[in-house]
């Protein structure tokens, strides 16, 4: 069987695509490229077999190339993506999809002419913890949910004032990071977000370069009458961690910063039950493997293309709500 030839563009999260599609026996990085000519010397010195390019474009443009996975600064998802639908190639690609609604629709009617199949690193859907909460739900054993919560505490704000975050033009602390807690609590109940509303502040960042909101708080309607919470919190003084709350009618799963646990008695002297498993204990290429079965015609994807549109439909209702200071209708994208 010929091996898909992959390229991967950005080199910081790229690396850990590159072991990801590395251990795939079906798949070949035949090409890697950063436009940061010491980071590439670094990466190539330890993947020596593999060619590098300072030019992205020399990835995006090879016809014997057959998947792209980007990495690269988030300004340039859009166009990397959309190269990369014209040249014919599968594409994986780190959240966020893209920036704004004129890049979403870009990318969204792109896709739909093209069929590629594209996919994203939402990667916590790929937690033991989480899979195992999933099958709970599935199973009703906290009755019906009714209340969610995810906080995105990022716990790096050096990374957002001082980084390539804080240079990015109009970077989005939702799209770059609770976007994964959107993800997650959509995918835990398979429900569709129908209304957002949003607030933020920056009281973290405002003396740095960065002009954005390092915090922010939004408010999800689902489909069926659910309610969550979900907050991006880049200036938090925690470690980086994802709290995670659900609450059902017969039972309660929170995730802290100390530890995770179920309830299932609202008595206060009852003990939960005190999970035990490491955390978060997820690879950057854990999708990986599904990503090149559906481009191999096996399988279904984890992420699949229209979760990755929907999401990041949400997110960026989510930052149109904030500029807006209202609520904003989200309306489901089916392909």
């Amino acid at each position: 069987m010929n091996k898909i030839k992959v390229g991967i563009i950005g080199l910081g999260v790229g690396e850990q695509h590159i072991y990801g599609f590395k251990k795939d026996p079906r798949c070949e990085v035949v090409l890697i490229s950063d436009t940061d000519p010491k980071k590439l010397k670094q990466v190539s010195i330890r993947h020596p077999e593999i060619a590098s390019t300072l030019n992205p474009l020399d990835i995006l443009k090879n016809d014997e190339i057959e998947a792209v996975s980007i990495a690269s600064y988030d300004e340039y998802h859009h166009e990397q993506i959309l190269l990369s639908l014209k040249h014919n190639k599968h594409v994986f690609v780190e959240k966020p999809l893209c920036l704004n609604r004129k890049e979403f629709e870009e990318i969204l009617f792109a896709y739909k002419q093209h069929k590629k199949v594209l996919s994203s690193n939402l990667i916590l859907r790929k937690a033991k913890r989480f899979i195992d909460l999933k099958k709970r739900i599935e199973r009703n054993l906290l009755g019906e949910i009714y209340y969610l919560e995810g906080d995105y505490d990022y716990g790096r704000l050096g990374k957002l004032t001082e980084g390539w975050r804080g240079k990015t033009p109009n970077y989005s602390v939702m799209h770059g990071g609770g976007i994964h807690l959107i993800d997650l609590l959509t995918w835990l109940i398979d429900d569709d977000v129908t209304e957002v509303f949003a607030y933020g502040n920056n009281f973290c960042s405002n003396s740095s370069r960065f002009k954005g909101m390092d915090l922010i708080v939004c408010l999800l309607k689902f489909s069926s009458g659910r309610v969550a919470k979900v907050s991006a919190n880049f200036g938090s003084v925690t470690p980086h961690h994802h709290k995670v709350a659900l609450y059902g009618t017969t039972g309660t799963f929170i995730q802290s910063h100390y530890n995770s646990m179920y309830f299932d008695s609202r008595e206060v002297d009852h003990k939960p039950e005190i999970l035990s498993d490491q955390y978060p204990n997820i690879k950057k290429g854990d999708v990986i493997p599904s990503f090149v079965n559906k481009i191999l015609g096996e399988d279904t994807l984890d992420v699949s293309s229209e979760d990755v549109f929907n999401v990041m439909n949400v997110s960026l209702a989510v930052m149109e709500s904030l500029e807006l200071s209202k609520p904003v209708i989200v309306k489901k994208i089916t392909l």
